[in-house]
């Protein structure tokens, strides 16, 4: 009857804890052994009976034991990593966390503008112990101190002060998100950084980026102008918002939204023997002085594999940086070029005429985006509204432009 009740008990025992378990049987290892030694084998009937309860009772405890070790042991892996980080996880505050709540810079805020923890409680519907507990935890997280106790009052130093400031523009889009009867607002304010390489950035974003500016009359606008290869960088670290270009990107730190796809045009004198032609193949270049542009740039690595498998040799006479002063080049006679048509080809004037090139040479003119945050909502309305002022027939040439040099 008593070797039946120690095993249930061990039994009932297992599922919850296995150390449990082993505190239990240490327990009636000693129990049985003060038996042992009080009464022993050679004392009264009864004491002998006890003794033989507690050695049953131990050998109950050893086999429970032995089956948590083995309940243990046949416990799937995922189960056993689960259970240890658990148990290596120092509980409560000693945890450390990442990042920090909502909470706790409501918090922040609420304390900066009343300079109490009693006041700041009653504002958020706290209690005061919790007031306190969610600025000790922030600021343990930040790893520095925001706040000066004098008496009862707390006195926020200049990073709070900083801090409490920045999260304004937060607290007011979550309001708006809150409250739904609010429209969205049509303007826009803040800052927003946009760059472009040369041709984009004289050529095309000039008369959007007007636009855009008047439309958001409180919104402070930085128009950068830098080399592809230079804004490529840039975007990645964060350095702009936006940035619009037809150079090709393979970089992680960057994301991409498709402006325009194009192909490429042979840019020619008006008068040139060739202009009389529909469509310019690269047989039609053999020998011809050609202008290119530099090999920085990806489209010129494009332009050579063409006239490569066609087995043409043209005669490199220039490379220039843009295709701005590649277009100008051929108005004075150097040569004939190659080249994407966005944003130039309707601006190139007299003298000059386009015509559409084979094998097609694909260009894409691409917004970039830094990969590590979401862009702005100034951000999304500025690539917007430049969608919108792109027109049918911006990447292809005049069907007219024949007679320009007349």
């Amino acid at each position: 009857m008593v070797r039946s009740a120690a095993g249930a008990a061990v039994a009932s025992a297992l599922p919850a804890n296995s150390v449990a378990i082993r505190r239990a049987g240490l327990a009636v290892i000693g129990r049985a052994s003060l038996g042992a030694w009080s009464g022993g084998p050679a004392a009264t009937q009864d004491g002998r009976r006890r003794w033989q309860a507690r050695y049953y009772a131990l050998n109950e405890c050893q086999h429970g034991f032995a089956m948590c070790i083995a309940h243990t042991c046949c416990t799937p892996l995922h189960q056993k990593v689960h259970m240890l980080k658990n148990a290596a996880a120092p509980p409560g505050p000693e945890r450390r966390r990442t990042g920090f709540t909502l909470r706790e810079l409501e918090v922040l805020r609420a304390l900066v503008q009343t300079g109490k923890a009693t006041v700041a409680a009653r504002r958020l519907g706290m209690s005061q112990p919790a007031v306190s507990r969610a600025l000790g935890q922030l600021e343990a997280q930040l790893g520095r101190q925001l706040f000066e106790r004098a008496g009862n009052r707390l006195i926020p130093n200049g990073e709070a002060l900083s801090i409490s400031e920045q999260l304004g523009p937060i607290f007011a889009a979550l309001s708006r998100i809150a409250d739904r009867s609010e429209p969205e607002p049509s303007t826009h304010s803040g800052q927003l950084r946009i760059v472009a390489p040369p041709t984009i950035a004289h050529r095309f974003l000039p008369t959007r980026i007007a636009a855009f500016t008047k439309h958001n009359p409180k919104l402070d606008i930085v128009f950068d102008v830098i080399s592809s290869d230079s804004l490529i960088t840039s975007i990645a670290e964060g350095q702009h918002d936006v940035g619009l270009t037809d150079a090709q990107t393979a970089h992680e730190g960057i994301r991409t939204e498709l402006l325009l796809a194009t192909s490429g045009i042979c840019v020619l004198p008006a008068r040139h023997p060739l202009a009389d032609l529909v469509t310019i193949r690269p047989e039609h270049l053999e020998n011809e002085n050609f202008i290119a542009l530099t090999r920085r740039h990806s489209a010129r690595a494009a332009v050579d594999r063409v006239f490569e498998r066609a087995g043409v040799r043209r005669r490199v006479v220039i490379e220039t940086a843009t295709s701005v002063s590649a277009a100008e080049f051929v108005r004075e006679g150097l040569g004939i070029a190659v080249m994407n048509p966005f944003p130039i080809v309707h601006q190139l004037g007299s003298g000059i005429v386009a015509r559409p090139f084979e094998p097609s040479i694909p260009y894409r003119t691409n917004f970039l985006l830094p990969a590590g945050r979401p862009p702005s909502a100034a951000t999304l309305a500025f690539i917007q509204a430049t969608r919108a002022s792109i027109e049918p027939g911006d990447g292809l040439p005049h069907e007219t432009s024949d007679n320009d040099g007349d």
